[in-house]
């Protein structure tokens, strides 16, 4: 079965086949995150690299970039990672569920860590925690789940579907809501309605959510 992809404007005498969109590929995207958060995850191990870091990147800022991060990809991931898995691979139902509660579990996570302090005792478990989350999360999906789709899914296909991971990140909330869907359509229509509000939020609290922000 083929990637679920909506169909491109119609023209004449043109498919989906004869289109070589660009731009990168969904599976590059997706690892590039999990490489990414990973290195997030170092800066805040307390007893880790984070402790010959300088001071700033120790900070809280830190936290709320890694929080914006998990949550940009967690919700490209249950938009088209997982709608795909489904429509492709023949277990693609059990490993779409299973995902989706390690997802909820991270989310969880994330929404805690989000509440305390640098200084609470309790924040060395969360950032292990989220730590270990991230880990197992990006450890599957490149042994057990980007792969098989590399193997499954067309170039073309691939490549479209990375562009709309790209929008749903841009578009996407950077704080955790556990309680909203997780599933299309609901999803693609509520988590850009989330981020809207949680954009407007950043920008009066002057919060960081991008990684290039924590060298300003």
């Amino acid at each position: 079965m083929p990637a679920p992809l909506p169909p491109l404007p119609p023209a004449f005498r043109i498919t989906d086949a004869d289109v070589r969109p660009g731009g990168r590929n969904m599976i590059d995207i997706l690892s590039g995150d999990h490489l990414q958060l990973a290195l997030l995850c170092d800066r805040l191990a307390p007893d880790g690299s984070a402790r010959s870091l300088p001071p700033a990147l120790r900070r809280p800022p830190v936290v709320d970039v890694l929080i914006a991060t998990l949550t940009r990809h967690l919700c490209a991931e249950e938009q088209y990672l997982y709608p795909t898995v489904r429509a492709v691979l023949a277990d693609g139902d059990h490993v779409a569920d299973h995902e989706l509660v390690e997802h909820a579990a991270m989310v969880h996570t994330l929404r805690r860590l989000q509440t305390v302090a640098a200084g609470d005792p309790e924040f060395p478990r969360l950032v292990d925690a989220i730590t270990a989350h991230v880990r197992r999360h990006a450890s599957r999906a490149s042994r057990e789940i980007l792969p098989r789709l590399r193997a499954a899914c067309t170039d073309n296909e691939l490549i479209r579907l990375g562009n709309r991971v790209e929008i749903a990140q841009e578009a996407a909330p950077t704080r955790p809501h556990p309680a909203t869907p997780v599933s299309p359509p609901a999803n693609k229509l509520v988590d850009p309605a989330m981020g809207v509000i949680d954009k407007v939020r950043d920008a009066l609290t002057g919060r960081r959510t991008r990684v290039g922000q924590l060298h300003i």
